[in-house]
């Protein structure tokens, strides 16, 4: 049950760095128990398909700008290497929504 007193966290993901959905259902409630230790309320985790890039990515900035969520939690910056040089995707990113990355180390 999401607690709507906390800030919302957004996460985005590559689907392609795990080598199963067992392993990105795994990532999801690692989130989870992140968002909830850092004092966030955990929404959706978009998850890219690089078949289909950048869908989850656009569908992600959507939703950040139509809630104003202010921080969005990746497993690594590398997660953003699909989207060009992950410190400029970034920092891009960052400018245009207001919204910073929290990157939280989780294992692929």
């Amino acid at each position: 049950m999401t607690d709507y007193t906390r800030p919302l966290l957004l996460g985005y993901a590559r689907r392609d760095l795990y080598l199963s959905d067992r392993h990105v259902d795994d990532l999801k409630r690692e989130l989870e128990v992140f968002a909830q230790l850092e004092g966030f309320a955990m929404g959706s985790v978009y998850v890219e398909d690089p078949d289909t890039a950048p869908a989850a990515f656009d569908a992600l900035v959507a939703s950040v700008n139509r809630y104003q969520i202010a921080t969005v939690v990746l497993p690594s910056l590398r997660h953003l290497a699909l989207l060009g040089h992950p410190a400029e995707v970034h920092v891009q990113f960052e400018r245009v929504t207001g919204a910073r990355i929290m990157p939280h180390e989780v294992a692929p």
